[in-house]
């Protein structure tokens, strides 16, 4: 799992020195797409695949399907690391290999949990889910840093240091592991899975292509094909639930959510989901776009100074997670999984009251707090969530689990992108002209660089390019050279953006603060009646569980 998460992550600081490497140009409009699915495509991929990799694992084995996804996640990272061709053939080939490196993932996901809650008594699972979502977590932040440290000496060392663990981890895996779960024979339901993936897919291709310009607009939330995606994709998706209801072996068993804890763990996961997401990305663009640059830091440097600066983030959650999970074990995790969520939506408050440029201390401490919030929610809520689940099902029960997880990443990322870009774009343009202007640049240049998408703004901060040099191109050779020299120094981009962003960032802060809360409230009435996560084992019948 740590590895898995540091591949998935490992890729975002690492792509100015992927796109250098290949001789792209993300930030060219006809680039854009290849941005969006290097950042989205594995989230994708593994929010569409897991359920139907968990009901895999039901029936054909858990540590097989698992054995399975080691050896595709290790081929993918092989082939992504020998990438040998430049332009347009070498970005379709590593997103390609990307999406497949996501199958391999989704088998992980899917069937870790499931494994996990099979080989621990209910007495122990806090602490074993809990030490597993420690590994999930810690990669997601550990690749930001190393991925800054590698790309810039090589960018194939981002997709190579995964092969020892991936080699090494297929063996150990098909040596050590055993299924000790009854196996559930059943037909494949090819209707929910055909309606599943293709209404997932949709929805997700509409929200990535959603953050991209269209027309005279700053998002592409107006373009026909996204509406068609996203209205098409949902109607799909309720055709999904139809089926499901009828047929004898459902890909989403729903009688499950009959189960009151398994369907109010869900949804405290989902709305957690949500209002995290996003927040790493936002804060990525906070540090590199803002806050590193006004203290000194080239903009090439900020990829990975970002990565270093947030992890007192994964600190706390690398204290409280296995803590909490022990703990819940004893006590029971209604506690932990409401008082986390409380405790991180205290958090994004607090992030709302903070200046724009803040002093670092107070940043680091709330993101300490942040994480420890996060850690006290999650073991808890995953150790809950599989103990409600019948024996048989956990593969299947894991997977939903996971795909509401994931699917609500993407549309955090979706929301909080959306957000930050509304809020540069009412008053981006206006305060650019006139910053431009002030300092030489011909107004018609000004005015014509003021009414670009404020989205191409956001991407070259979050990957370390020097937006306004970027931005003026040849035209700084036209520049006095202080002029030229300040419009690209250290203060004068973040000065242009602060007010912007922050309008944008207190929105997203906030509908984080209601997500949060919302899991908190879900977490607190879905707590098992005995008060303790798998106190009571459920009946190998779900249909049977008390709604």
């Amino acid at each position: 799992m740590l590895i898995a998460t540091i591949n998935s992550s490992i890729v975002l600081i690492a792509l100015p020195d992927v796109f250098n490497g290949i001789g792209i140009n993300p930030l060219d409009p006809a680039n854009t797409s290849y941005l969006l699915w290097m950042i989205m495509g594995f989230l994708v991929v593994t929010a569409v695949l897991v359920v139907t990799f968990g009901r895999l694992g039901d029936m054909y084995g858990r540590a097989r399907m698992y054995n399975l996804g080691f050896l595709i996640f290790t081929v993918s990272s092989v082939l992504l690391a020998v990438t040998w061709m430049s332009g347009d053939a070498a970005a379709l080939w590593l997103i390609g290999w990307r999406v497949v490196q996501g199958v391999g993932g989704a088998f992980l996901m899917a069937n870790s949990s499931a494994i996990l809650t099979d080989a621990f008594p209910t007495n122990q699972r806090g602490l074993a889910l809990g030490i597993n979502g420690v590994a999930a977590v810690a990669g997601s932040f550990l690749g930001l840093v190393v991925g800054g440290v590698l790309a810039p000496i090589n960018w194939h060392l981002v997709f190579l240091v995964s092969i020892p663990f991936g080699v090494i981890g297929t063996i150990w895996a098909f040596l050590k592991l055993r299924d000790t779960s009854e196996r559930q024979k059943a037909d494949m339901d090819w209707g929910g899975n055909i309606t599943f993936a293709v209404g997932l897919i949709a929805v997700m291709v509409a929200i990535t292509y959603g953050l991209q310009p269209y027309g005279g607009h700053s998002m592409g939330w107006t373009n026909p094909w996204v509406l068609g995606a996203l209205i098409g994709g949902f109607a799909v998706l309720a055709l999904f639930v139809w089926i499901e209801r009828r047929v004898a072996n459902p890909l989403f068993n729903l009688s499950l959510f009959r189960i009151r804890v398994y369907s109010l763990g869900n949804i405290a996961n989902l709305m957690a989901s949500l209002g995290r997401g996003g927040l790493q990305f936002i804060l990525i663009i906070w540090l590199q776009g803002i806050w590193l640059p006004q203290h000194g830091y080239s903009y090439e440097q900020t990829p990975l100074w970002a990565g270093i600066y947030m992890l007192p983030m994964t600190v706390g959650f690398l204290i409280a997670a296995p803590l909490a999970g022990m703990l819940s074990d004893r006590r029971g995790a209604a506690f932990f999984t409401t008082g986390g969520m409380v405790l991180t939506a205290l958090t994004f408050f607090l992030l709302t009251e903070l200046p724009v440029d803040f002093p670092y201390p107070l940043f680091a401490l709330i993101l300490v707090i942040n994480g420890i919030g996060m850690g006290m929610f999650t073991s808890p809520n995953r150790a809950e969530v599989m103990s409600a689940l019948p024996g048989n099902a956990r593969g299947a029960g894991a997977g939903m689990t996971a795909t509401f997880q994931n699917s609500a990443m993407v549309l955090s990322i979706g929301i909080f992108f959306s957000l930050i870009i509304a809020g540069l774009s009412t008053t981006l343009p206006t305060a650019m002209s006139t910053g431009l202007t002030a300092h030489g640049v011909p107004a018609d240049a000004a005015n014509q660089l003021a009414q670009l998408p404020a989205v191409a703004v956001l991407f070259a901060a979050f990957l370390g390019y020097n937006p306004i040099e970027h931005l003026l191109g040849g035209s700084l050779g036209s520049l006095p050279p202080e002029q030229a020299e300040f419009l690209t120094g250290h203060s004068f981009f973040p000065s242009l953006v602060t007010q912007p962003f922050a309008d944008g960032l207190h929105v997203a802060f906030w509908f984080a603060i209601i997500a949060s809360l919302v899991a908190a409230a879900a977490s607190w009435f879905g707590r098992p009646r005995s008060g303790k996560a798998g106190a009571i084992e459920p009946t190998l019948n779900p249909a049977a569980a008390t709604p």
